[in-house]
């Protein structure tokens, strides 16, 4: 029986050491994730309620407190998922440990009959008399060879039962520090689903109030929507007058007369090059500022409170810190610089055919026509008075089709 032991060992241990270091690594994405997360919901402290609620509308705390109880039940999945990896991972650890205390004991009781024999040995004949007794030379030669063989045999056995003695301690220890973390984990669930639940208390009392004036609240998303698809427009008419403005530039250089209506950008060999790394770099590209929060994200998302109410984005908002560094997401050329209406300042940035849009920002430090490298600061983000908040919105074209910048910069 302890043999079958022995080989249901051998045949599973390649599959658990497999399995124990896929579980390694999720473990260490998962703890990543959940690190990310906890970062998120500080910097939504920091961002989102630094102002007093008196200083606040309705409609903005509900949208920040949304965007908190979005993170928190996020970091509760997660949290959840690495108890779930832990407790199978302490499974897997309890069945190793069965199976190489088996093993142990196999080997113990094989060493401890070999102990015996050689010490049954010793006692009937030395040695020396044990080889004399030969009778020829190859016959003492090979009981010579036998002892060294049985010698090294013992040797091994010893340092085998050494060796799975240690990792039957380190198995142990593993377990043992595995239940601690699942523990802490569970523990900590605990908090953030207290957390979660007076947020959603407050939340209720708050969807309470929209809905008493349901109307109102609409309206003003309503505006709010108009004035963004206003400035929407206002960004697309300067994106095809800078993309009309750079083929006929481009024309002029070549001494040829541009007589295309195209609304797509004539690129040269070198800015062939930019477009196409560019592409090679999409999900890779770092953040438009080196701290911030995603409040708003591209396309069309319906109101959660409010059902019938669906707002549009053409890229990204991002809340950061009060004058906060805007910064090139890849190297290019300034395109353009204009004043937008309600939105100060927008940076254009080419990069071959992709365009990337910085909008609200203030004491710009580049120029049109600049040469720009990746994470060069370009200006700083605007703080609206009325909110306190300072938003980034960031864009992506290619020519004039807007792209979704999820897709492209690194976990946005």
């Amino acid at each position: 029986m302890n043999k079958i032991y022995t080989y249901l060992f051998l045949f599973l241990a390649p599959i658990f050491f497999n399995s124990g270091l896929a579980q390694v690594n999720k473990q260490k994405e998962l703890e990543e994730k959940r690190q990310t997360i906890l970062n998120e919901i500080k910097q939504i402290n920091s961002l989102l309620f630094a102002t007093k609620k008196e200083e606040k509308s309705v409609l903005s705390q509900v949208e920040d407190l949304n965007s908190k109880i979005t993170a928190r039940q996020n970091l509760i999945r997660v949290t959840n998922q690495q108890a779930n990896y832990l407790s199978r991972e302490i499974n897997n650890n309890k069945a190793k440990i069965i199976l190489l205390e088996s093993e142990l004991k196999d080997l113990k009781e094989d060493y401890a009959l070999m102990i015996e024999k050689s010490y049954k040995s010793k006692s009937q004949h030395s040695r020396v008399m044990f080889l004399l007794s030969s009778e020829s030379f190859l016959q003492a030669y090979k009981r010579l060879q036998y002892m060294k063989q049985y010698a090294n045999h013992r040797k091994m056995q010893g340092e085998s039962i050494k060796k799975k003695s240690m990792v039957l301690e380190e198995l142990n220890q593993g377990l043992s520090e595995d239940k601690k973390k699942k523990q802490t984990l569970i523990e900590e669930n605990k908090l953030e689903k207290n957390r979660l639940s007076n947020e959603l208390e407050e939340q209720n009392e708050l969807v309470s109030a929209l809905k008493k004036d349901g109307n109102k609240f609409s309206r003003q998303i309503q505006k709010k929507q108009k004035e963004a698809n206003k400035i929407d427009k206002q960004i697309e008419k300067l994106i095809r007058d800078a993309i009309a403005a750079s083929n006929k530039k481009n024309a002029d250089k070549r001494g040829v007369k541009d007589n295309s209506s195209s609304i797509r950008l004539a690129l040269t060999p070198e800015s062939k090059l930019l477009a196409a790394d560019f592409t090679k770099n999409k999900g890779k590209l770092p953040w438009p500022i080196k701290n911030g929060v995603v409040v708003k994200r591209f396309g069309n998302t319906r109101h959660p409170q409010l059902p019938n109410i669906t707002t549009y984005c053409s890229g990204v908002e991002i809340t950061t810190e009060k004058n906060a560094k805007a910064r090139a997401v890849f190297n290019g050329e300034v395109m353009e610089i204009q004043k937008i209406k309600g939105a100060s300042n927008a940076v254009f940035i080419q990069h071959g055919n992709y365009i990337t849009v910085y909008q609200n920002l203030i004491n710009v430090v580049v120029k049109k026509g600049d040469k720009v490298v990746t994470k060069q600061e370009i200006g700083s983000v605007a703080t609206k008075v009325s909110s306190g908040k300072s938003i980034l919105k960031f864009l992506i074209y290619q020519n004039d089709q807007k792209m979704n910048p999820s897709s492209w910069i690194y976990k946005l």
